[in-house]
């Protein structure tokens, strides 16, 4: 019976170092893999912002500028010239982060929603980037909400919690704005213009 069990033990000993040769191996080109698509993705994300931008609020460039307020929403703030302003936020939908771009006219009404990442349901809060509810927006100034909590804006049907995300985001941009016209903590950042084009 022991001369069964030495002759086991090598063999597990084996499949353990094969386990491991292959687990490096996929590790390996799974990082050479990465070493290749992580600068075509950065560059596809940069065009996806730059695009939304163009979309929301025309300009010539974009100045970035620090957000210094307490939203943690607000991720990124940008001087659209004389035009307004285009803010980034991520409010918290029915399933995650929805990553969006909002532009605000230089008199503080919305010009534009566009929404660049989300994870929400099919057929349901995706309907939150169709023109039809993001236009919703267009030229609405002030507190945003669904008309379930008092607002003007048609939440989605079966999807009022992306509804409620989306105003919320808008809300966050259009205080981010707010503070930043009004002269709050918030400096420009350094060396980053986005120009248009």
């Amino acid at each position: 019976m022991t001369e069964t069990k030495q002759k086991k033990e090598p063999g597990m000993a084996r499949l353990v170092i094969v386990l491991f040769l292959v687990a490096a191996i996929v590790a390996a080109l799974l990082g050479v893999v990465n070493l290749f698509t992580a600068p075509v993705i950065a560059l596809n994300q940069q065009r996806t912002k730059e695009e939304a931008m163009e979309a929301v609020l025309p300009a010539d460039s974009y100045e970035q500028v620090d957000y210094t307020g307490a939203d943690t929403t607000v991720m990124e703030l940008y001087r659209a010239g004389d035009a307004g302003w285009v803010v980034q936020v991520a409010p918290t939908g029915f399933s995650g982060a929805i990553t969006m771009m909002v532009g605000v006219n230089s008199d503080e009404t919305i010009s534009g929603v566009s929404i660049t990442e989300h994870a929400e349901t099919s057929g349901l809060g995706a309907n939150a980037t169709k023109p039809a509810f993001r236009d919703q927006f267009v030229g609405k100034s002030g507190t945003q909400a669904v008309t379930k909590d008092g607002g003007e804006i048609q939440a989605l049907t079966g999807a009022t919690i992306t509804s409620r995300a989306v105003a919320s985001g808008v809300n966050s941009a259009l205080g981010a704005v707010a503070e930043a016209s009004g002269g709050a903590p918030v400096q420009a950042a350094s060396g980053a213009s986005i120009p248009n084009g």
